[in-house]
């Protein structure tokens, strides 16, 4: 028996219920590879997962967790072998599948990317699938090419914008963070960021189909209103990596024109169902790339009696950084 953040919905009432339960191995999901977890994190979606509408979640009993790292327990894949560190993020564990809140997860072996030399497994989670997320927008950000000028990084203080601000300041790029929180400036700035940006000034509604260029590219974390302001911004022939809807799924049609007479690339980032080889890349990468020292600053930890607050507080955008589970505390 191990323990397990276990979410239940009432049939009558159609509420959910979240708490710590002990578990079988024999309740688990059917998988290659049986993980003896380590951690995991505390996203968006968990707080979906965990909140009384369950939106994301396709039957109960369920264990949230849509990342977790840790060590093979047992395998019938060549691929990995017991005391192995693994990671996983995406396929939709911790939504159709049950996920990384609980102290041993079994999983199909496509889904699991070996840890990368250098990361333990609480960085790993530090980093999470927001964190993956982040390395993918900025891989696909280098791979169009970044034209001179500051790279915008909106939604910083959040997940995946603090580890974008991070990896970019890093590589060497001036990172201008947007943030619509002016308290999280000393935050943002020790990640690496040069400029702060209030929310407030890329969502005043304009109607210049183009505004003077300032940004050699962008990482969007928002969307809505805020992304279709950036995009009349951008310099000619740069790029938008944009991830996620928090802002909204609106965005005025009129906004081609920065395609048109700009040249502007809009990439969407998807983490969710990536290939096996840009995985191993981007983990690579972060643990090459990513400045372990500032990723401490964004930690706050947690254990599994915390997550049913800590999923209402994600909900409320009152989470800042990255939340680590230690599943075994």
């Amino acid at each position: 028996m191990f323990n397990a953040l276990v979410v239940r919905k009432d049939e009558e009432s159609g509420k959910t219920s979240a708490q710590v339960e002990e578990v079988s191995v024999d309740q688990l999901p059917e998988g290659e590879v049986l993980v003896a977890v380590d951690y995991s994190t505390v996203n968006y979606k968990d707080g979906l997962c965990i909140g009384p509408g369950g939106g994301l979640v396709r039957s109960y009993p369920h264990v949230p967790g849509i990342d977790f790292a840790g060590t093979v327990e047992a395998s019938e894949d060549a691929r990995y072998k017991p005391g192995d560190k693994v990671v996983l993020t995406g396929w939709r564990v911790g939504e159709n599948r049950w996920g990384g809140y609980a102290q041993k997860a079994r999983v199909k072996a496509d889904m699991l990317v070996p840890l990368p030399e250098g990361l333990t497994t609480r960085q790993a989670m530090a980093v999470g699938t927001a964190g993956l997320t982040a390395m993918l927008a900025v891989m696909a950000l280098e791979d169009q090419g970044i034209t001179d000028g500051p790279v915008l990084v909106t939604g910083a203080a959040g997940g995946v914008g603090s580890v974008a601000t991070a990896i970019l300041a890093k590589l060497g790029h001036q990172v201008a963070a947007v943030t619509g929180r002016p308290e999280q400036a000393d935050y943002l700035t020790g990640l690496g960021a040069s400029e702060i940006i209030a929310r407030d000034e890329l969502t005043e509604v304009t109607r210049k189909p183009l505004e003077a260029e300032r940004w050699g590219g962008c990482v969007d974390a928002v969307a809505g209103a805020m992304l279709g302001r950036v995009l009349k911004q951008m310099q000619y022939g740069s790029s938008v990596a944009a991830i996620g809807l928090a802002g909204g799924a609106a965005i005025d049609g009129a906004l081609i024109t920065p395609f048109i007479l700009r040249g502007v690339n809009l990439l969407g980032i998807d983490s969710v169902m990536q290939p096996y080889d840009n995985r191993v890349r981007a983990w690579q990468r972060i643990a090459s790339d990513l400045p372990m020292d500032k990723l401490e600053a964004m930690v706050q930890p947690a254990t599994l009696s915390d997550l049913p607050g800590l999923g209402r507080d994600i909900l409320k955008g009152q989470v800042k950084g990255r939340v680590v589970v230690d599943v075994n505390a």
